[in-house]
C-alpha cells in the first residue's frame, strides 16, 4: 500500500493570489486537506522530487511569464522524478485560448480553475477535482506532530489541580500526550475543562480518554474532544496544524 494512499497528497498553491489564500486554501484547510503556499518555482521543483505524488495549483497570472509557466509547467510533467505530481491551473481571468492550451495541449490533470466574485463554483469545481485525484488518501484528518516544540503543552484538572502534559501531536478529532510522572488515567475517563497551549494559542477543550501506548519508558495517552468541543475550536487546531505543516516546509525550502 502506498504511504499516499493512508497519508494523502500534498497541495501546493504556486504563487497564490490574496484572495486564493485568504479563502480557496482557508477553506482547504477547514476540508481537512495538506495544503501549502510557495512562492519560489525554483524551489518548488526540488522539493516535488521528495514528495512525487503531489499536487500543484498554479496561478499562472503571477510570479512567471506565461511562456515561462507554460515551460516550467511541461518540465515537471515530463521530467522522470516529478512526472507523477499532477498539476491544475488556478487563476482569476477568462482566457480561452490559454484554457484550451493547458487543457488540450499541456493536458494538465487537475483542470483550469477560474476565480470569480462569487467563489463558490471555483471552490466545488476545486474540491470535485481533488476527490477524483484522490488527494485525501484514506486519512480523513491532517495531524501536526508537537512532540519536539516547548510550546504544546496541556493541563487537565485532577482533584482540584491542574496536570501538565506535553502534547505529542495533534488533529482536529483529539491529540497525543505524555507526562513527566504518570497521572495513571484510565480509559474512557472524562475531563471537561483541558486547557490546550499551541504556541501562543489557548483552547479550551473537553476530552475523553480514548486508550494510551508504551513508548520507551513513557506511557502517551490518547485523548479524543467529545461532540459538545466548540466549533470554533477545531477551526482554530486546524489553522494551527497548517501553520505548523507549513514552517517545517519553508524549512526545506531555505
Amino acid at each position: 500500500m502506498d504511504n499516499e494512499d493512508i497519508l494523502g497528497r500534498k497541495l501546493f498553491f504556486l504563487y497564490p493570489s490574496a484572495l486564493i489564500q485568504n479563502q480557496i486554501i482557508a477553506e482547504l484547510i477547514q476540508q481537512e486537506f495538506e495544503v501549502y503556499s510557495v512562492k519560489d518555482h525554483f524551489k518548488l521543483r526540488r522539493v516535488l522530487k521528495k514528495f512525487p505524488n503531489s499536487i500543484v495549483f498554479a496561478n499562472i497570472y503571477e510570479g512567471m511569464t506565461e511562456k515561462e509557466w507554460e515551460s516550467w509547467i511541461r518540465a515537471v510533467m515530463k521530467d522522470p522524478e516529478t512526472k507523477a505530481v499532477d498539476i491544475g491551473i488556478i487563476c482569476s481571468g477568462e482566457d480561452e485560448n490559454l484554457k484550451r492550451k493547458y487543457l488540450v495541449q499541456v493536458q494538465v490533470q487537475c483542470g483550469y480553475t477560474v476565480l470569480k466574485t462569487d467563489l463558490s463554483p471555483a471552490l466545488q469545481q476545486l474540491l470535485e477535482i481533488l476527490k477524483a485525484v484522490q488527494a485525501k488518501g484514506r486519512r480523513r484528518y491532517i495531524r501536526a506532530a508537537t512532540e519536539n516544540e516547548t510550546n504544546t503543552t496541556v493541563n487537565f484538572p485532577v482533584n482540584g489541580i491542574f496536570v501538565n502534559g506535553m502534547i505529542k501531536d495533534i488533529s482536529a478529532v483529539g491529540f497525543s500526550c505524555a507526562f513527566t510522572e504518570d497521572p495513571a488515567f484510565t480509559k474512557n475517563s472524562l475531563f471537561q475543562d483541558i486547557q490546550i497551549k499551541l504556541q501562543s494559542m489557548i483552547i479550551k477543550a473537553e476530552g475523553i480518554v480514548f486508550g494510551s501506548r508504551l513508548e520507551g519508558s513513557h506511557k502517551i495517552y490518547v485523548v479524543l474532544f467529545t461532540q459538545r468541543i466548540d466549533p470554533e475550536v477545531r477551526t482554530r487546531i486546524r489553522k494551527y496544524i497548517q501553520a505548523n505543516l507549513q514552517s517545517r516546509m519553508d524549512a526545506l525550502f531555505r
